[in-house]
């Protein structure tokens, strides 16, 4: 009985791996003389995920004092800080000069150090002026 099993289970098997072979191979139009199980395919090139991302914000430049690298890199704004290119205007922690931080509850506008929620010349966001003689107050205008 048991040697009846063992043939089932063989057979099945035989079975079984020729019609995944057939399937397998299909019908390519004959275009290939080996089937598609034996055609080694070339790997694809592997790039790197560190070599598809952008580029890291915090990485160094390596602009050595050369301002004329960040412009070029960067934009006209930007200038050589710690030998890394920083944009003087907008960076809190080098607003108008280097290494000059701005304190946690202010925001760098234009290269000064500015309170968003009381400053009327920038009133809840860098450039937002509320009108002659209005006050700022939570970052709102006139607020009352």
């Amino acid at each position: 009985m048991s040697k009846i099993i063992s043939i089932c289970v063989l057979f099945i098997m035989v079975v079984t791996m020729t019609v995944t072979i057939i399937i397998t191979i299909g019908d390519d139009n004959h275009k290939t003389a080996l089937p598609k199980s034996m055609v080694v395919k070339p790997f694809p090139k592997r790039v790197s995920r560190f070599l598809a991302e952008e580029k890291n914000p915090r990485a160094a430049d390596h602009c050595k004092k050369n301002d004329e690298i960040c412009y070029i890199l960067e934009g006209k704004n930007s200038t050589c800080c710690n030998n890394k290119c920083m944009d003087l205007s907008e960076d809190k922690h080098n607003c108008g000069a280097c290494k000059n931080k701005c304190k946690f509850t202010s925001s760098c506008c234009g290269g000064e150090c500015v309170n968003l929620a009381y400053d009327k010349r920038n009133c809840g966001a860098c450039g937002n002026k509320c009108m002659p003689g209005g006050y700022c107050i939570y970052g709102l205008c006139n607020y009352a």
